[in-house]
Formats: structure tokens, sequence, C-alpha cells
């Protein structure tokens, strides 16, 4: 059954990943760079290198977004996951972008700024040292949702920006993502009127990237029918989907220091599998 998220809900959301969140002190990133300026704000990447990586490499990489209702939430929730892979040797980078909490934006908002990040890194591959036909996006939650918009959303993009230079990720590693904003759906009360086309749901076709799906069975937000149903889209129009559902689990149950740190390991391990069976990772042996 479709639930509306009330706006008291979506602030608990946001506080909750906050709070979660473990300590990210030996997750640091080797640089950072300004991708986007939007009037006095700079927007950028935490770029995680592989050891001994250089700007003459052909690396496959990966963007991740950050959780948070489109209200809050900070990009060190992904330096974990992106200092894991760097040590795989993926480029692997967590992004910001605008949200209410900081920025009085909407979603949309949210979703131009994650095109742009994938834009930019495929714009400056030789400067970064990647491959720009292995560019995945990842993200959790509201995170998930711009993840998979910038695969979806095909008229959200920021005034000005090369719209020559795709913004679509070759590959989607999702975590409990928002992808229906239809009636009924999760943040329906602000997308309003332009949901047809931010609602990933409602905007799936042909040439769809490989996706994968974590999801807990518990999860408030995010119910398993929905996850199912996006499944069932991205197969019909013949798009790889896989959906990994975790008994018991509610949202949030994948990020570091959540736990005992078992969902977090598990969903890390089939993240790698994933990848791997993409050729952006290497077999361990």
């Amino acid at each position: 059954m479709k639930r509306r998220i009330s706006i008291a809900a979506t602030i608990l959301l946001a506080t909750a990943i906050s709070a979660e969140a473990g300590n990210y002190g030996d997750f640091q990133p080797t640089r950072s760079v300004v991708y986007k300026t939007i009037g006095d704000v700079e927007l950028k990447l935490h770029i995680f290198e592989p050891e001994g990586h250089q700007s003459s490499d052909r690396r496959p990489a990966i963007v991740f977004f950050f959780g948070g209702g489109w209200v809050g939430g900070t990009p060190e929730q992904f330096y974990p996951h992106a200092k894991h892979l760097a040590a795989r040797g993926m480029l692997a980078i967590s992004a910001d972008y605008r949200v209410r909490g900081r920025h009085g934006t909407s979603p949309f908002e949210c979703v131009k700024d994650g095109k742009s990040a994938i834009r930019y890194v495929r714009a400056h591959a030789d400067k970064l040292g990647v491959d720009p036909e292995r560019i995945a996006a990842g993200g959790g939650s509201a995170g998930g949702h711009v993840a998979a918009a910038t695969a979806t959303a095909a008229k959200l993009n920021e005034e000005g920006e090369d719209l020559s230079v795709s913004p679509r990720p070759d590959a989607l590693v999702l975590f409990n993502p928002v992808y229906d904003n239809g009636p009924g759906g999760y943040g329906h009360g602000r997308v309003k009127d332009g949901w047809q086309e931010i609602s990933p749901m409602h905007s799936i076709r042909e040439g769809m990237p490989p996706a994968i799906v974590f999801l807990g069975t518990k999860d408030k937000l995010i119910p398993v029918e929905t996850a199912k149903r996006f499944q069932q889209k991205m197969r019909e129009v013949g798009s790889r989907s896989e959906l990994m559902l975790f008994p018991g689990a509610q949202h949030g149950f994948f990020n570091y220091g959540r736990g005992d740190g078992s969902s977090y390991r598990e969903t890390l391990s089939a993240m790698d599998k994933f990848l791997e069976s993409l050729g952006f990772l290497k077999g361990k042996g």
C-alpha cells in the first residue's frame, strides 16, 4: 500500500541518517574538486583514488549521492563505500548536492545537480583518469533517487550546461532508493505536477543501465512491492535489474556503522559482484 510521507517524517529521516553515521575519520578522500557553482554555492566531488592512480589511466568510476530526504545529509555517508571501491581499483566519488535544509531547494535541483556531477566526470574523464563509458551512479534513499533520476529525468538539466555530454550512468547501485514519486509515493507533495518527469518509476525506457537494488522488507518508506514493480518495468524494456531483499531490515540498514555491520558488509560484497559482472571490477580470484 502506498503512503503519503509527511514533512515531519522527512525531517526525521534526514536526522536519523545523520545520527546513524559512523566515525568517518579513517575514510578521507584523496582530493576534492568543485564540479558546479550556483551563485555563491560551490558543490564538490570528493574523490577516492586507487593507489598509484594517474590521469592517464582509464578506470571505471562511480559517483555516490547521500540520503536525507532531499533535506539534509552529507557526502560522508558513502566515504566507506568509496574507499572500499578505490582499494579495488575504481575511481570512487561521493558528491555533494543542494538540499532544502542548507540551500532552500527542491528535489528538482537535487536531480539537476546529480546530472551535473555525472556530466562533469564524463567531460573531465581525461583529467580524472576515468573511462567515460564506465561511469556508475549510486546512492541511498533520496540519494538513490538522484542516482536513478540521472538515467531517467531527461528534461531536468541545469541551464547553460553542455547537453551533448550525457549524464546517463552506465550502471546503477541503489540502496533503499526513492524511485516512485507518483500519487501516494514518497515525496509526491513536494514535486506535485512535475512528478512524472522526476519519478524514475514512471520514466523507465529502453536503454536503461543495469541496476542492483538493496532493500529491507521492513522499510516503512519504500514498500517491497514498489521495488518489485521497478524491477519488472526494467526487465520489460530489456534492462538488467537485480533486487536483493533483506528480511526484517529497515530503512538505512546498509549504512556503515549501523548495527553489527553485517548488512553493510553483505551489501558491499553484493555490490562488488555486480560491478565485477559488468567489468567495472576485477574478481579477487
